[in-house]
């Protein structure tokens, strides 16, 4: 199936499918927990900011431990395809109950914006496990570049449609049409867009393999998983080049998390913007980040992924110190900086995706990129430290500086990365069962 335009262009469509979520989460669900859920400035002694930092901070952790033996439990029953959609409903069935929730229920809209974050997470180490299987080498940059465009594209077209229903909306006394009304139509609506696409999506995927000859129940599936993923662990040791990128993409990705998560309650919170405002700043970054996505896939093809991801960390860095320093109700401030936002956030995530992809052996895709979604989700000590620093200080001010803090130390981890090292050592793995051994060539 590797290179069949038909299967690659179905895979990407499930970026578009799950991008309306995920886009909603960033410009709408943050926003209206701080502004709407809130029931006063402060709950449990944290402001909404905090708060909303912290959870996802502390989410990321806990999704974290369940990832990889997902992974390997859907490598081992070649079952990526069905735990893809398993989890997708999962999520997208969450993200439609968000919206009737009462304002001022904090606890219930955090467990139900915590579960909904599962499925996506875990759907994705599935979609993110067919990629070295549909794509080889030389076209694996373009390809994840091609999911990541689609899916700007998606969320982008989706959030038009949530910020039209913002701006018509009106808080003035007597209004049947609310902007809490408005903001609830938009999240539920990511819900439905997710499942619709998704299901085309799927119709293209490659098809599971046969279920293993011996039947197992979901204890054996899980001790399988386990093993397979402790036994993982203990042999990346052994491939130091790997390992380093791995702890260069925690760092630099804690970073990139943070702007994702934190960027809506920064805005309501700290810079007092409107929540049209916020809603529109993060249109302008999907759309942006559909060409820069595409932009950054090219690049790569002329400088190397590496050089690539590098030059985006350089920019992310600038980006944070001009988030320390915009002005309260800046509006045109903000959008400069979302449009910014666009053109690295597109590239960064596509070629740390693609430059993984190439490093990790194929027969263990999902396995490998369950790691994958660990490392992504360590990167929740990001937003946790944005958390702690506005919760001490009482201003995201001086949260936003750590930001800056994460770009600069995973650059300088990245630039030690020997690519070329790290793809030929995936030569030296094999699977054999639940078992991972490594043959004894030195790394």
């Amino acid at each position: 199936m590797k290179n069949d335009q038909r299967t690659i262009f179905g895979w990407a469509m499930y970026d578009w499918a799950n991008s309306a979520y995920i886009t909603i989460f960033g410009a709408v669900i943050g926003a209206f927990f701080t502004g709407t859920i809130m029931p006063d400035d402060r709950y449990w002694g944290l402001s909404g900011e905090a708060l909303f930092s912290i959870l996802v901070g502390l989410g990321s952790i806990l999704l974290m431990l369940a990832m990889p033996v997902l992974g390997a439990m859907a490598d081992y029953a070649e079952a990526k395809k069905r735990y893809l959609r398993g989890f997708m409903l999962l999520g997208s069935a969450f993200v439609l109950i968000t919206p009737f929730i009462p304002d001022g229920q904090v606890p219930l809209f955090l467990l139900v914006t915590l579960v909904g974050q599962f499925g996506f997470v875990a759907a994705n180490v599935f979609y993110d496990g067919f990629l070295p299987e549909i794509a080889s080498d030389d076209t694996i940059d373009k390809v994840s570049s091609k999911g990541f465009a689609l899916g700007y594209l998606g969320g982008g077209i989706y959030l038009v449609f949530a910020l039209a229903l913002i701006m018509l909306s009106s808080d003035e006394a007597g209004a049947s049409f609310t902007e809490s009304l408005a903001a609830r139509i938009g999240i539920f609506g990511s819900g439905v867009w997710w499942i619709g696409f998704s299901v085309f999506s799927l119709k293209r995927l490659p098809a599971d393999g046969p279920a293993p000859a011996e039947q197992m129940g979901l204890r054996d599936y899980v001790a399988i998983g386990f093993g397979r993923t402790v036994s993982t662990t203990r042999k990346l040791r052994t491939f130091p080049q790997l390992l380093l990128f791995v702890l260069a993409f925690i760092v630099y990705n804690s970073g990139t998390g943070t702007v994702i998560a934190v960027s809506g309650p920064y805005a309501e919170d700290t810079l007092n913007l409107e929540l049209e405002t916020i809603a529109l700043a993060f249109l302008v970054v999907q759309f942006i980040a559909f060409f820069g996505a595409l932009m950054f896939g090219i690049i790569a093809g002329r400088t190397g992924p590496k050089r690539a991801v590098m030059i985006t960390l350089v920019v992310w860095t600038g980006l944070a110190v001009m988030a320390f320093f915009l002005p309260e109700g800046s509006d045109v401030g903000f959008l400069l900086l979302a449009a910014i936002v666009g053109f690295v956030l597109g590239g960064v995530q596509a070629l740390s995706r693609s430059l993984y992809g190439t490093m990790i052996p194929e027969e263990a895709s999902a396995e490998f990129f369950g790691f994958f979604s660990v490392f992504s989700k360590l990167s929740g000590i990001g937003p946790l430290v944005f958390g702690a620093i506005s919760a001490m200080t009482g201003s995201g001010r001086a949260a936003i500086l750590s930001v800056a803090a994460f770009f600069l130390v995973g650059l300088a981890m990245l630039s030690r990365v020997d690519i070329e090292e790290a793809r030929a050592s995936r030569e030296r793995w094999s699977f054999e069962g639940a078992q991972t051994q490594t043959d004894d060539a030195p790394a």
